[in-house]
């Protein structure tokens, strides 16, 4: 099908685009997949995990909060600081 390479060609061009922004490609290409290679999604949750990150919580916390809080950031920093 024709479909086909253009999905690839805009996965691609997604990701290559969150990667110049500085996120690592294995969290990435995580992001893409969790939220249905939405770029806008994938880079909302990149963004909030690297400011959570910084503010000292854990990596895997942080995952599972935003998923659950689909990446609502006042509702994630709730969460993570009631843990």
């Amino acid at each position: 099908p024709v479909c086909l390479p253009l999905q690839i060609l805009s996965y691609l061009g997604a990701c290559d685009r969150l990667l110049k922004q500085g996120y690592e490609e294995g969290q990435v290409e995580e992001a893409m997949e969790m939220f249905q290679y939405s770029e806008k999604k994938a880079a909302e949750f990149l963004h909030l995990l690297a400011q959570f990150n910084d503010m000292g919580f854990q990596q895997n916390e942080i995952k599972e909060v935003l998923l659950l809080c689909g990446n609502q950031r006042e509702r994630a920093l709730e969460e993570l600081v009631m843990k």
